[in-house]
């Protein structure tokens, strides 16, 4: 489902008749970000869970977990990218008079986004290796002490959550604090001429949409987020004990994060009435829809009633709650290792 909305988001902002703004820009890059984590986090986790042992050696043991945080990171930072694009839209729209101007500080905020998300990244190369583990090979970390594991996970957190969310709210608050108080300009009448309204300083309704939608977004992005990581940091600091009801609700969380790049194409169509008319004309894409609505296990990576051992976790960073829960049923009582598994559930 994840790559399947986001390649019909892809084709739909490439080959749509309307013409390309800013914001389009943006969603290209969400969406391709989104993409990238059901082929490269979604699909990898789909191989695994079907072999059990690690077959990709030490070298694609570091690869893969390198590429699946570069993706999950990619995803939040653009998201952030986007609300920094829509604050200065709407609190300095002079500044982006210039076409070209604004097209390459629209640029310039996406190879940040992908910077950062390297850069954060480029640990797990050296904290994964491959492993024996209960007589099969597998990808693993372990960080040893429990207070290791407290300090990676908080630093995980604050980067991959904590700090995108704090930017992105203050963002909001100021675009909001905003557009309320030239309410009463934008309630004046649909006739007005939005390019006079710009140079007035005043919000065109246009504009005012992609904002709400973006909101839509971010909050859909903090729902899906916000359990697992809370959920992580209870684990990691003892406030959740391992039992078999947690070891459940573990599994229950981790599965809400993929569903934030599955609903972003959601949004974007409601939001849209002519990109959803595009995306529904695509005989491509709605053949695909009806296939995964008769095989969910293919396109949701469901897996079959007996592979409930092999419970995965959402990224190759936030993976406190199968270290401790999922994988407790296969490694014997009396060994404390702390261990983290990085498999992505679809």
């Amino acid at each position: 489902m994840i790559v399947v909305g986001n390649i019909a988001v892809l084709i739909g902002l490439l080959w749509g008749k309307r013409r390309k703004t800013r914001m389009d820009f943006f969603i290209k890059q969400l969406a391709f970000a989104d993409l990238l984590v059901g082929l490269i986090s979604v699909l990898t986790d789909i191989v695994w869970r079907t072999t059990v042992t690690w077959h990709a050696g030490n070298v694609g043991c570091k690869l893969i977990r390198f590429m699946q945080a570069v993706v999950t990171y990619s995803s939040t930072y653009v998201l952030v990218a986007l609300s920094i694009d829509r604050y200065d839209a709407i609190t300095r729209p002079m500044n982006f008079s210039g076409r070209c101007k604004y097209r390459w500080r629209a640029r310039a905020l996406v190879v940040a986004a992908w910077g950062l998300s390297t850069l954060f990244s480029v640990p797990i190369i050296f904290l994964y290796e491959e492993k024996r583990i209960q007589g099969r090979t597998q990808c693993w970390i372990d960080l040893g002490s429990p207070v290791q594991w407290r300090i990676y996970m908080s630093l995980v957190s604050f980067t991959l959550f904590i700090a995108p969310t704090l930017i992105i709210g203050g963002c909001y608050a100021v675009i909001v604090a905003t557009i309320w108080s030239q309410g009463g300009a934008l309630r004046q009448g649909p006739t007005r001429d939005t390019r006079r309204a710009s140079s007035r300083g005043l919000i065109p309704r246009a504009k005012v949409k992609t904002v709400k939608m973006t909101l839509v977004i971010v909050f859909v992005f903090i729902l899906c987020w916000s359990p697992y990581i809370v959920f992580d940091l209870l684990q990691v600091y003892g406030y959740v004990p391992e039992t078999q009801t947690n070891i459940a609700v573990a599994t229950f969380i981790q599965s809400l994060t993929p569903l934030n790049s599955a609903a972003n194409p959601i949004i974007y169509c409601l939001f849209s009435t002519s990109f959803c008319k595009t995306v529904r004309n695509m005989q491509a894409i709605s053949w695909v829809s009806g296939w995964c609505a008769t095989n969910p296990h293919h396109c949701f990576g469901t897996g079959a009633p007996n592979s409930s051992t092999r419970t995965t976790v959402t990224t190759s960073l936030t993976a406190q709650s199968s270290r401790r829960s999922g994988h407790i049923a296969m490694l014997h009582s009396t060994t404390r290792k702390r261990v983290m598994v990085s498999l992505v559930a679809s």
